[in-house]
């Protein structure tokens, strides 16, 4: 569990379109195989320590005719953004797929100091 210590909680939110692979062939599309697709996003403001982030799919456009492979997951989490990491494997085919992401963290306070 995330303890906050101050009043102000920070929540940031947001929607990242990863790719339309089917409109140019690209790898997700037409691919076999690990693939994956990385995404970096940036909060709105900075948080005072790296926050908690949810990431989930909002949206996706999958082949019925192969296996739904998927694996959506955060990396490098930081006090101004993240990574989206996008995963699929074996004869998945996304045309396109889109995430939603929150994060929830302790804001900087006006009386907080750099000392360093």
């Amino acid at each position: 569990m995330k303890r906050l210590r101050n009043h102000l909680v920070g929540v940031d939110h947001g929607d990242v379109v990863l790719f339309s692979d089917f409109e140019h062939d690209g790898v997700m599309w037409t691919g076999d195989g690990p693939r994956q697709t990385r995404a970096h996003v940036e909060f709105t403001e900075s948080y005072r320590e790296p926050p908690v982030v949810q990431v989930s799919l909002s949206m996706s456009d999958i082949s019925s005719d192969h296996n739904a492979r998927v694996d959506v997951q955060t990396e490098e989490i930081n006090r101004d953004g993240f990574v989206i990491v996008f995963r699929t494997w074996g004869d998945t085919k996304i045309a396109r797929a889109r995430v939603s992401w929150m994060a929830i963290g302790e804001l900087r306070h006006a009386d907080d100091w750099d000392l360093y």
